[in-house]
């Protein structure tokens, strides 16, 4: 099976150059097709507020927009045209809609979704926590790249963090849908105690079961203690030589998620490599 469709999601020009220096090795190394999705922005004018937005205003807001759309469209072409794998650039018009719904429904019918770190000094308004809606929604995985990446291809070592949870075990079989053949997979519990790893049969049960699919699992427990969770995985992934973490997203409700906080914010906000939320 593998990856076969992939859609990257291109907000801004600036975006779309880190995210397509991802989404194009790995789009060539499983030979998938890889949809280039850029949204465009409704001027939307709520009802009940008497105001008139003369003609001017409107052409320049479509023009803005056509010209954003066209950057982004020459970005994409650069780094496609020459590939062998099948591309395609779809323009989507919000209109009524925020840009997140139309993202899910484009989302739904993909392997794998890619996004760029929020950005709130370069993201349009109706683009804000598109990441967490889309992760919350799409059914799909994620992987989320930080601004500015440039690291290596995913696919070679990747760091799964592991917990017995249902988000993880969907993270744990997402994996299989990016990881190279014999590729370097470490299963990351992290607990609040010590933990003899021989001990822990849950975590051996994974790593036979990642073997039967040939990659190379070791499996490795750390404390965490004061640290927070997405800092361990950071450093295990730095020691490690990751290209890839894998998580499962959102395992609390919304609210305990927005008053404590947890795992998969701090990872949205902070994470050095790409990150792939499964929920």
């Amino acid at each position: 099976m593998g990856l076969k469709t992939l859609l990257v999601c291109l907000t801004t020009p600036e975006h779309a150059e880190t995210l397509l220096k991802v989404a194009v090795p790995l789009a060539r190394k499983h030979n998938a097709h890889l949809i280039g999705l850029h949204t465009v922005e409704a001027l939307l004018v709520y009802p009940g507020i008497a105001i008139h937005i003369p003609e001017p205003v409107f052409a320049t807001f479509q023009d803005s927009q056509r010209v954003e759309a066209e950057q982004i469209k020459a970005v994409f072409a650069k780094h496609t045209d020459n590939e062998d794998f099948q591309s395609e650039f779809r323009l989507v018009r919000a209109e009524a809609v925020s840009a997140y719904e139309s993202i899910v429904e484009s989302a739904r019918a993909a392997d794998l979704v890619l996004m760029a770190h929020e950005n709130k000094d370069l993201d349009r308004h109706d683009q804000r926590n598109t990441q967490i809606q889309v992760i919350r929604e799409s059914g799909r995985p994620v992987i989320v790249v930080p601004l500015g990446y440039d690291g290596p291809p995913i696919g070679e070592n990747i760091l799964l963090g592991w917990s017995d949870t249902r988000e993880a075990a969907r993270a744990a079989h997402d994996v299989l849908i990016v990881a190279d053949k014999n590729a370097s997979l470490t299963i990351l519990r992290v607990n609040d105690a010590a933990q003899d790893v021989l001990e822990d049969a849950d975590g051996i049960e994974q790593a036979e079961m990642f073997s039967r699919h040939g990659l190379r699992p070791s499996l490795e427990h750390r404390k965490h203690g004061k640290t927070a969770i997405s800092d361990v995985l950071e450093q295990v992934a730095f020691e490690r030589g990751a290209d890839l973490i894998v998580t499962g997203a959102f395992g609390h409700s919304k609210v305990y998620d927005f008053v404590i906080g947890a795992t998969t914010y701090a990872l949205l906000r902070d994470a050095k490599r790409p990150v792939m939320f499964s929920k």
